[in-house]
């Protein structure tokens, strides 16, 4: 199984994450050799020994050398890990639909709830990604993800199986049993996903600008082609056979928890960087020190209970990641990229819903959907051309500047049908606004690729964990407050107001990018030559 899956990953990594070559002359396209990095010949196909890694430190380093194999392994592990994620994603809207058919509510009760309980573990997750073993933080998201879906696919089967009328209050009390495991499942998925491509690809490619930069794009690839063909394929076994999709997605999870398992496990094993130094090289903020020297002492007969009780509000509330989340140099492209979850712009169910009430059908749905993937697919090779021209921080301005122009033209045309009364949820109006949307997708990548180096390059390895989960977590908000928006307004002919809100949500984006990059640059653009001072001869 091994065998195959490494195979199967290689063919992959050839033809679809293959990210371009043509940053040094003669390269052909693959994953032969990370742009910038050296042919390593050892024992042992891998990377150079370079010492250990010190947390916190981005003192740019000799590159070291990253092998055909190597890549090959982290590819297929994070493959593995989204590509369950995303399917189970999609299965469990078929599974509930089953269970409770004409009820949004249970499905409505599962979202929120996983993603409230994400947010809510935000900060012991962080905290405990930035400070225990990556192996064992990878390891134990693995296994986690993997027992929650093999357990929730045997509530949903014994579910399944119940009679119609059946016992209420049973299918009830399985019902909860699932959003407990859909919990576990969302918050094990979001650490493999914070682990891996904000940290292991920040160690791995230490000292490579443009290795990390392929590296990046090569991982969003695979993150959207999963998100493309996941549910795709789902959708397809589930319209023939609900319980073939529960047995299928059982079965995937544990055929391939060992190969996740193995394919991780080699990659820390032939990088040294990966293990920890015993003390970190940043001082922790005032807030955690004094939380952590409490913690080491002797517990104190006159600790009141109103210490206690400030001590866990603020870690509830998340005060002290806040405060470092909020007061890190890198804040504004992170939380401009949260923003962007604000929206029912983009092909997901809300606004997937709108177009098929404006009389578009599913098989038109179907190629707007496909044609919106492939621009978000072109992106990845677009964003690190971009980056090796002009910059990381410059394409991230680049890249929101497109999305926000397509929006604005796909706005207007919404608008300029709504003004001479047609209904929002007509076929002109949402037309236009959906090929707008998708040519928009395009900046949406490209700045998402951008910001994410940019975290990468200035969070401190040992802040890594506690930042990227803060991030998460506000991307979590924004997403349960863009579907609290098609709540409020559920009738698809009021769509013109979540439109609106998404807009004015990308624009602040946008603005907060631009204040950031000014700060950083002294300027937004570069006057052209002919407009500067003329220096006489």
């Amino acid at each position: 199984m091994v065998t195959v899956t490494v195979a199967v990953s290689k063919a992959f990594s050839k033809n679809i994450w293959a990210g371009p070559r043509s940053l040094r002359p003669g390269d052909l396209a693959g994953d032969e050799e990370l742009p910038g990095s050296t042919n390593y010949s050892g024992n042992e196909p891998g990377i150079a020994e370079v010492g250990g890694e010190l947390p916190g430190s981005n003192i740019n380093r000799i590159p070291i050398a990253i092998s055909k194999s190597l890549t090959i392994r982290l590819y297929a592990s994070h493959f593995l890990s989204t590509w369950n994620s995303r399917w189970f994603e999609a299965a469990v809207v078929y599974f509930l639909a089953s269970v409770f058919p004409d009820n949004l509510l249970p499905i409505s009760i599962y979202a929120l709830t996983r993603n409230a309980v994400a947010v809510a573990l935000t900060a012991p997750a962080g905290t405990w990604i930035d400070r225990a073993s990556r192996l064992t933080v990878v390891r134990a998201s693995i296994i986690g993800q993997r027992v929650a879906v093999a357990a929730s696919c045997g509530l949903f089967w014994a579910m399944l199986a119940l009679p119609p009328p059946g016992p209420e209050m049973l299918r009830r009390g399985l019902f909860a049993a699932t959003v407990v495991l859909a919990c576990v499942e969302k918050l094990a998925a979001g650490v493999n996903l914070v682990s891996v491509e904000r940290d292991w690809v920040v160690v791995i490619t230490e000292g490579d600008e443009d290795a990390r930069r392929t590296m990046n794009a090569r991982m969003r690839r695979i993150d959207l082609f999963c998100k493309l063909l996941g549910p795709l394929s789902v959708a397809l076994i589930a319209a023939a056979s609900v319980p073939a999709a529960v047995l299928l997605t059982l079965g995937m999870n544990l055929a391939s928890v060992l190969v996740e398992y193995y394919c991780i496990e080699t990659v820390f094993r032939r990088v040294p960087t990966l293990r920890r130094s015993a003390t970190p090289s940043t001082p922790l903020p005032p807030e955690e020190a004094g939380t952590h020297q409490e913690q080491s002492r002797q517990p104190s007969p006159h600790t009141t209970f109103r210490q206690r009780l400030q001590r866990m509000a603020a870690q509830v509330l998340m005060i002290p990641t806040l405060r470092l989340y909020f007061g890190h140099p890198a804040v504004i492209p992170s939380f401009s990229l949260s923003l962007l979850y604000l929206t029912v712009l983009s092909f997901s169910g809300q606004m997937l819903t709108y177009l098929l009430a404006s009389h578009i059908s599913m098989w038109q749905v179907g190629i707007l959907r496909g044609v919106s993937t492939i621009f978000e697919l072109s992106a990845t090779w677009i964003a690190p051309r971009l980056m090796k021209r002009i910059g990381v921080i410059r394409t991230g301005l680049w890249s929101i500047g497109w999305q926000m122009a397509w929006l604005a033209g796909g706005a207007s045309w919404f608008f300029s049908y709504y003004g001479r009364g047609y209904p929002s949820a007509s076929l002109m109006p949402a037309a236009g606004l959906a090929a707008a949307v998708a040519f928009s997708r395009i900046g949406l990548w490209g700045f998402d690729l951008s910001a994410q180096n940019i975290v990468q390059d200035e969070v401190q390895g040992d802040r890594r964990g506690v930042f990227s989960t803060t991030e998460t977590s506000l991307q979590n908000v924004f997403d349960m407050l863009s579907w609290a928006m098609t709540i409020i307004w559920s009738d698809p002919n009021s769509f013109q107001w979540p439109v609106l809100v998404s807009c004015v949500a990308v624009y602040v984006a946008g603005g907060l990018y631009a204040s950031f990059l000014r700060r950083r640059r002294g300027h937004l653009i570069h006057a052209p030559s002919c407009l500067g001072p003329k220096v006489d001869a």
